[in-house]
């Protein structure tokens, strides 16, 4: 089983589970702990190859699905006896929500997406193609940077990029490759993925400077009933990292009220 913590306020408190990208880990959170564990039930997982999970002994296979890597935070859940959460994703993070959302869709009471993946603009596809062509031959940090710089430009998002290319680095290459070859086929996978639309509550939160995932974003929520989009000003792509007061206080806002709306009924 990946590697998992929990933060218990009580029995009786609402479950909410957070699920990093690609390179990270839930060390990416620490800005969100404070203020989520003054009122929820916390759990906290790294990713299979990430953070923790990389020295659990498992047989893991030479290639990566997101049902995969979906599963492992199911098989979790089901262990902790946890019938339903929230969840909150970042990035790549957002991808395996939305699938445990088609696979098992009563696990999940609502779901907060921060910087939300949910197509590739034609600048990311670019680069992915790039990556695939050399990933055998140049380290993957070299590429990991170069993706961090492009997707998180801004000054402002120095943190972020610092705190991501920190993470990767507890990456091996082979574990690279493998969340790598995840983007291959991507748009396919989200496009059948968001082709019905959920009853799951969810909010957006993105950053205004997120230029490679906003427009997708906000063309797919004008589209969506059940989904709502929150922009956060003077932030890019990791919102919970460059503006994590105001991510705090939209999420655990939204999170909040789906509580009470359950009472209300």
């Amino acid at each position: 089983m990946i590697y998992y913590k929990t933060y218990i306020r009580g029995e009786n408190c609402e479950w909410v589970t957070f699920v990093h990208g690609a390179g990270g880990s839930s060390s990416i959170w620490y800005k969100q702990l404070r203020a989520f564990k003054e009122k929820f039930n916390i759990l906290l997982i790294d990713l299979r190859g990430h953070g923790k999970s990389k020295n659990v002994k498992r047989k893991w296979f030479a290639d990566y699905t997101f049902a995969d890597v979906s599963k492992d935070i199911i098989d979790v859940l089901n262990h902790l006896n946890i019938s339903s959460t929230h969840f909150v994703g970042i990035s790549l993070g957002t991808i395996i929500v939305q699938s445990i959302a088609e696979k098992e869709p009563s696990k999940i009471r609502s779901m907060v997406m921060g910087g939300a993946v949910i197509r590739l603009n034609f600048r990311s596809q670019v680069l992915i193609s790039l990556g695939n062509l050399v990933k055998h031959i140049v380290p993957y940090m070299w590429l990991y940077r170069l993706f961090a710089w492009v997707i998180m430009p801004s000054q402002r998002h120095r943190e972020s990029r610092s705190l991501f290319v920190r993470e990767a680095k507890k990456l091996c290459q082979k574990e690279f490759k493998r969340w790598f070859k995840l983007t291959k086929g991507v748009n396919g996978f989200l496009s059948n993925l968001l082709a019905k639309e959920t009853e799951i509550p969810t909010l957006y939160i993105m950053g205004e400077e997120d230029y490679m995932f906003l427009p997708s974003v906000q063309s797919h929520v004008k589209k969506q009933k059940n989904s709502k989009l929150s922009m956060i000003a003077k932030s890019g792509h990791v919102v919970n990292v460059d503006q994590p007061d105001e991510f705090n206080r939209l999420s655990i806002g939204f999170i909040q009220r789906q509580h009470s709306q359950v009472f209300a009924r």
